[in-house]
């Protein structure tokens, strides 16, 4: 993933103690936190905000698949990087790539399969074309 171009978003997480595991390194969910956090984040810098999302379009997105795979740990004071890429847009669904790193180092690297979601039904519908568009045009191709 190349952090200079438009079709990725970047975002910094400092780990927190509340982060780690006994250990001392950050406890294996929490990535999923963070990543969560970058999605939801660019999402927000593209002018999409969950909470309208439901409101006016009454959609919502759901994860309904995630693949990880945990290379080297974090640990507690690191500064990370989150990036997020979107590898696919089908009717219904983005996936997309994240991963994190530390100073240039890949520790953790993930897909997401993300699902749009009807908030009267509950059942899978098409993103709305306004979202789309959007999307489409930050799509890594």
């Amino acid at each position: 993933m190349n952090s200079d171009t438009p079709t990725e978003f970047t975002l910094p997480i400092r780990v927190y103690y509340e982060d780690t595991d006994a250990g001392g390194v950050v406890f294996y969910a929490n990535y999923l936190k963070f990543f969560e956090r970058a999605r939801t984040e660019w999402l927000r810098r593209l002018g999409f905000h969950q909470s309208e999302l439901a409101e006016k379009l009454r959609v919502i997105f759901v994860v309904v698949g995630t693949q990880v795979q945990y290379k080297s740990p974090a640990r507690l004071d690191d500064l990370l990087t989150i990036k997020t890429r979107i590898a696919k847009i089908g009717n219904a669904s983005i996936d997309f790539e994240q991963i994190c790193e530390r100073d240039g180092k890949l520790l953790v690297h993930s897909h997401f399969q993300i699902c749009c979601v009807s908030l009267d039904s509950f059942k899978a519908c098409p993103i709305p074309d306004s979202i789309r568009s959007i999307l489409l045009s930050v799509q890594d191709i």
